[in-house]
Parts: structure tokens; sequence; C-alpha cells
């Protein structure tokens, strides 16, 4: 699961890591704690050119007539994508990459505390999580919506929560845009063991009001 995310990358040098053309529009950075229902940067890509464009996280099926008819998808499992009418067509024709820092999960002391760690890759790259995308609305009320592609944890996190991301690596990029063919589904599996690293974080991050560069640090 992914449930909040840092990103701190500047919009210009995201447009260059990943090779896109920016939108004129994109959400501020940084952003110390990206919230579900929060804009966040998107690439998508027509197999001939890559846009870094805004979405709102929380993917809205075509089917909704409302924001808020059913549950605020921001996570996708990768097992079950094919069959999930939400996602089915999704996971074949729109899929894109949701570019982070570093993401936050939850553990609970024996008090029922919740214990909050932020989680990046150990070589402090940016991260790029596999994404899934929807138009819904009509006319001039369409707005495009996104969800996290989450696996199973691999070794390392799985003591902090038995699922994660599916973090892409560089060379998988074209692959998972539709720029290189079929076979995106090998894609879907943990990160290797030891890619990323993880500390506890203030329990200030806890709150969606919360900001500032302090919620990443270790305590």
């Amino acid at each position: 699961m992914c449930g909040r995310f840092a990103i701190t990358l500047p919009n210009d040098a995201m447009a260059n890591l990943f090779q896109a053309a920016p939108a004129n529009d994109l959400p501020q950075t940084p952003n110390y704690n990206v919230c579900p229902t929060n804009s966040v940067h998107v690439i998508v890509s027509d197999t001939e050119t890559r846009r870094l464009t805004k979405m709102r996280w929380g993917f809205v099926p075509h089917w909704y007539t409302h924001l808020n008819d059913g549950p605020l998808l921001i996570n996708a499992r990768s097992e079950t994508l094919a069959q999930k009418p939400a996602f089915a067509q999704a996971c074949r024709q729109r899929r894109c990459i949701i570019p982070a820092s570093g993401f936050y999960e939850w553990t609970k002391d024996s008090a029922d505390n919740r214990l909050p760690w932020y989680i990046y890759n150990k070589d402090q790259t940016p991260i790029a999580f596999a994404g899934l995308y929807q138009e819904w609305g009509r006319d001039d009320d369409r707005i495009a919506t996104c969800a996290i592609v989450t696996t199973l944890a691999n070794q390392t996190l799985s003591s902090i929560h038995k699922r994660m991301p599916v973090i892409l690596d560089a060379a998988a990029w074209p692959k998972w845009l539709g720029e290189e063919g079929k076979g995106a589904a090998v894609l879907m599996r943990p990160s290797p063991e030891g890619a990323q690293l993880c500390h506890r974080v203030d329990p200030e991050v806890n709150s969606n009001k919360a900001e500032g560069p302090q919620l990443i640090h270790k305590i």
C-alpha cells in the first residue's frame, strides 16, 4: 500500500529526468506530504512523446456519476488488475509513472499508536511508481485521475507493511509506458532486497495538514 509520499525534485529536473514535455500547471514542489485527492505529477506517453502533467490522486472509474460515488482508489493491486472492472482497461492502455522522493508507511506500538516510517531509494535517486490513469467526467468537467500499483512487499519492507508500491527502474520505464510493446506485467514485482532504506519519522506526518522538510527527518 502507499497512502502518502513526498516529492522534492523541481519540476524542470523531473521533466529532464523522464525526458518529458512539462505542462504549465504542474503542482508545486517540494511537497513532503502528498495526500490522496491531491494533484500529483504524472508521466504519460503516446509512444512518441512523453508528457509530464498533473492528475488527481484517486482513480475514478468511468461509471461513477460523482467523484465520491464509491471508495477512493488510491492503490491498485497488481495481482488483480486484469480482472477488476475499474482497472482492467487502464492496465492495458493507460499506464503512467508517478514520481516521488520517498513514501510513508505505518506500524503500531503496544498502545496502538501509529508510528510513521519514511522509505526511499538507497542510492537517493527519485522513485518511479507504476501507475494507472483514467479521465473522468464530461466536457469542461473532465479530470484526469490516477492510482499507484502495489505488490507484495519484499523482505526488507515486510516488517513495516505487507505490501509496497511497484517501483520501476529506469530501464523499465519505456515498457511500462507502452513504448516498447507488450510485457509490462512482468514489471509488477517487489523491488530487489536492499534497494530501499527506511527510518522512523515524527508522528507529525500523521496529520494530512503537516508540511515541511522535517517530516522526512530521522528520529
